[in-house]
């Protein structure tokens, strides 16, 4: 058999940016097992697989470890490959996936959207260790919802941020994200996902979902310009419209295109 695999950056308009996803689409489902060994094979943060139902498609995503229950980068890919090297014509994708349904439509200028539901995370105390655990003293604020989300008043902070992965990976939720305003954006990012398999993910679109609704609130605006990573960063934009959704915009970049031999 063979199956052919799109890798693709997203978040990044041009390629060696932003959170690089495989993309698989299939005919029918394969057993999970096997998708899973695909994902641990490729060794990506994320594998998406898509099969085509009616005028949707049903979409799931893996990273080397897990199934998850949401993936923004590798939703975005997912779209580009449709859109832009499988030639779907539609202006709008519907996508079925753990998380409901997904919706990305495309853009007159190539800028991809992503509508998602939003998560208002309950500020909490800050948990035991968990500063220690990213190498902090101190943050403005903690917040949970699936994720920890960390907010501290330095940018320049993130850069110098040193985990503890095994302590991190010990703490009840999906990821950790770190995040500041500032450096010529509204808000920037770090995350962290030690117990899903992730070390450390350049752009988690996913998090937006959180990350955007706490900063509308704390900066008072609805429209975000956004930047995550590392070594390694992504852009996006954010719009908290106030009914529920988060829309998550960026754009994409085809890194190879092959087949997986099974």
């Amino acid at each position: 058999m063979q199956l052919e695999i799109f890798q693709v950056d997203a978040f990044s308009a041009e390629p060696f940016g932003g959170n690089p996803a495989a993309v698989i689409p299939l005919d029918s489902w394969l057993p999970d097992a096997v998708l899973q060994r695909i994902a641990e094979e490729n060794n990506l943060s994320e594998t998406a697989y898509f099969v085509r139902n009616g005028e949707c498609f049903d979409l799931r995503w893996f990273t080397p470890t897990v199934e998850v229950d949401l993936c923004g980068h590798a939703t975005l890919a997912s779209a580009y490959v449709l859109f832009e090297q499988l030639g779907e014509q539609t202006q709008v994708l519907r996508f079925n996936t753990r998380s409901g349904e997904l919706r990305v439509s495309r853009g007159a200028d190539g800028l991809l959207s992503m509508d998602f539901p939003a998560k208002q995370p309950l500020a909490v105390e800050v948990p035991a260790g968990l500063l220690e655990a990213l190498g902090l003293r101190t943050a403005k604020g903690v917040y949970r919802s699936d994720d920890y989300v960390v907010v501290i008043d330095d940018a320049a902070l993130l850069d110098t941020l040193t985990p503890d992965f095994v302590a991190l990976s010990a703490f009840d939720v999906r990821g950790v994200a770190v995040t500041a305003a500032g450096r010529g954006f509204d808000f920037v990012t770090r995350w962290f996902g030690p117990r899903v398999g992730v070390n450390e993910d350049p752009v988690t679109g996913s998090a937006h979902t959180s990350l955007a609704p706490i900063w509308a609130d704390l900066l008072g605006s609805s429209v975000l310009s956004c930047e995550q990573g590392g070594a390694r960063k992504g852009q996006l934009q954010c719009q908290v419209p106030g009914n529920g959704r988060v829309i998550i915009s960026g754009r994409a970049a085809l890194f190879l295109r092959g087949l997986v031999y099974l």
